[in-house]
């Protein structure tokens, strides 16, 4: 049986799956269930400093996006940090430790951007037996307009001065969640390693408008009559997270920096494909406030039977297996020829690939042969693309099948070239012709 035993810098847990930092971990109720379901750690709600806590709309705090099965595919969150007590918010912190020493249990931390106020509450909250502690560096609404969250995470310079900050202050390991609303990622990872910090975590929300209210004219969630972007999150943001993580993961300034991955992970498998793409574990936030915490069940079942199917043994044999294979699109092998094929006795004649197609492709799909209702994919127009596959509602009727080295390509009229070429060194690349005159 795989073995899901997780050490992550330092900080071991029973298994990957960790509760995000979020409402469902803003109180020892609610983390104690979670630990109970079998989460292996979770990340506290954000911790402000010592003071008034913050204050939060006492009105709807979340606008959604639907599927057409009304299956929840985003979120769209205006709460803010705790608004509890910071001293309630460490006792109980200290009190669940004490009670589950197995799981692992991280502190949230946003203070002003001042080095007294994190050289304050470090202390407060090592005393707690809390395993580390995640600087909250990307939420994206409410703290950000007040200097801290993402308007910390959107300058390099601020994130390495606060990591060296805390790396002076704690012995905790550090964990600097990193914001998705900046043009490159890449560069407030660097900021985070050459402050010193132990790993980063990402993404945190996407600032966003999920809808306007129609009738009142005011964006959802709608609070006396008035609206405000918030943190969008959920299975809709996934592609955005994985592509973030594997940026830093083949960053070669990053390589080997441990990354917590999140962002839309509902499944085991969206769990496996943060993994692979070098995450060490995995947070999870919109699937437990959607499914309740049980979720983490099939989570836990569903990672261990397909490891256990694929021969991998533990965790290890998994993180970052993918990294190698993720490349810039100039790289890719312009050699590489595929087709589309229809089974035909999966196929139920809808006629969704024919029209995608031919309106908006390559007119590469018959609908009528011999006068009777045929889809069937021409291989002298057919470049490839995969359009078909996406939009066919019968899971594998349409495929991609190579045409092997040395076989004709009826749309190019020319034999597949076995020797790999990409973009780089193309005849009609001009910076190619630059370098070879």
């Amino acid at each position: 049986m795989a073995d899901l035993r997780n050490n992550f810098v330092g900080i071991k847990s029973p298994n990957p799956f960790w509760l995000a930092s979020a409402p469902p971990t803003d109180k020892a109720y609610n983390v104690e269930r979670a630990f109970k379901a079998g989460w292996g750690g979770v990340v506290w709600k954000t911790l402000g400093e010592e003071g008034p806590p913050v204050v939060n709309v006492n009105g709807p705090r979340y606008g959604a996006i639907w599927g057409a099965d009304r299956r929840l595919l985003g979120l769209n969150n205006i709460e803010l940090i705790t608004d509890r007590d910071l001293y309630t918010n460490l006792r109980e912190m200290k009190q669940v430790k004490m009670n589950w020493p197995d799981r692992a249990l991280i502190a949230s931390i946003m203070v002003p951007c001042e080095e007294q106020a994190w050289k304050a509450i470090l202390p407060l909250v090592e005393e707690t037996g809390a395993d580390g502690i995640e600087l909250n560096f990307g939420c994206p609404h409410g703290m950000s307009e007040r200097g801290m969250g993402s308007a910390v995470g959107q300058v390099p310079e601020y994130i390495e001065m606060v990591v060296r900050w805390c790396k002076q202050y704690t012995r905790m390991p550090v964990i600097t969640k990193l914001t998705p609303n900046i043009t490159d990622v890449r560069r407030p990872a660097r900021a985070a390693k050459a402050g010193g910090t132990d790993a980063v975590s990402l993404i945190n929300t996407i600032n966003s408008i999920v809808s306007v209210d129609l009738d009142n004219f005011a964006p959802n969630p709608t609070v006396g009559g008035k609206g405000s972007h918030g943190g969008y999150c959920g299975p809709a943001v996934k592609p955005i997270a994985l592509n973030m993580v594997a940026e830093i993961a083949r960053d070669p300034e990053t390589y080997g920096l441990p990354i917590s991955g999140i962002g839309g992970i509902t499944t085991w498998r969206d769990a496996a494909e943060f993994l692979v793409l070098g995450a060490g574990n995995v947070q999870v936030c919109t699937a437990a406030m959607t499914y309740g915490f049980k979720i983490v069940e099939e989570m836990i079942t569903g990672l261990s039977d397909w490891m256990d199917e694929k021969g991998h043994r533990s965790l290890d044999d998994i993180t970052g297996r993918a990294v190698p294979n993720v490349t810039d699109w100039q790289y890719l092998n312009l050699n590489y020829i595929a087709k589309a094929k229809i089974d035909q006795d999966a196929c139920i004649k809808c006629g969704r690939c024919y029209i995608a197609c031919e309106d908006t492709s390559h007119q590469a799909i018959t609908n009528f042969v011999d006068g009777a209702r045929h889809f069937e994919v021409m291989d002298e127009e057919c470049v490839g693309c995969n359009l078909c596959v996406s939009v066919c509602p019968v899971e594998n009727c349409i495929t991609m099948e190579q045409l092997p080295a040395g076989t004709l390509d009826k749309r190019t009229g020319r034999v597949v070239d076995p020797n790999y070429a990409n973009w780089t060194t193309h005849p009609n690349n001009p910076m190619a012709r630059q370098a070879a005159e």
